[in-house]
């Protein structure tokens, strides 16, 4: 089975305050939500950002949108203000979850 990125079958949305940041991720085309939801799950998402070493990952699922919202907990070195390094945080984060490979063709 081949693999593809996550930015060729979604886009992403970010937020980030103190030591959390939340990214939401939206397939451009519904029917491709149901493998996003199965592939793009919490652990895997936890285990994308290992670098950062996040306490913890929820996802909320939006199906109505097409969408999921993954809210992670100290992700952020402390927090934006906090941080030594200013570069990786909101939109930097978010292109390095639809970076992540997930199974199957586009």
């Amino acid at each position: 089975m081949q693999s593809t990125r996550l930015y060729d079958l979604a886009h992403a949305r970010t937020g980030d305050k103190g030591n959390r940041i939340n990214i939401s991720v939206i397939a451009y085309q519904p029917q491709d939500y149901e493998r996003l939801v199965r592939e793009v799950t919490e652990a895997r998402v936890k285990a994308h950002f290992a670098f950062r070493s996040p306490s913890q990952v929820t996802r909320y699922l939006l199906p109505n949108l097409q969408a999921m919202n993954f809210v992670i907990d100290d992700v952020l070195q402390g927090g934006v203000n906090d941080a030594l390094n200013l570069d990786m945080h909101g939109k930097s984060l978010s292109f390095h979850l639809l970076s992540m490979e997930i199974q199957g063709q586009i």
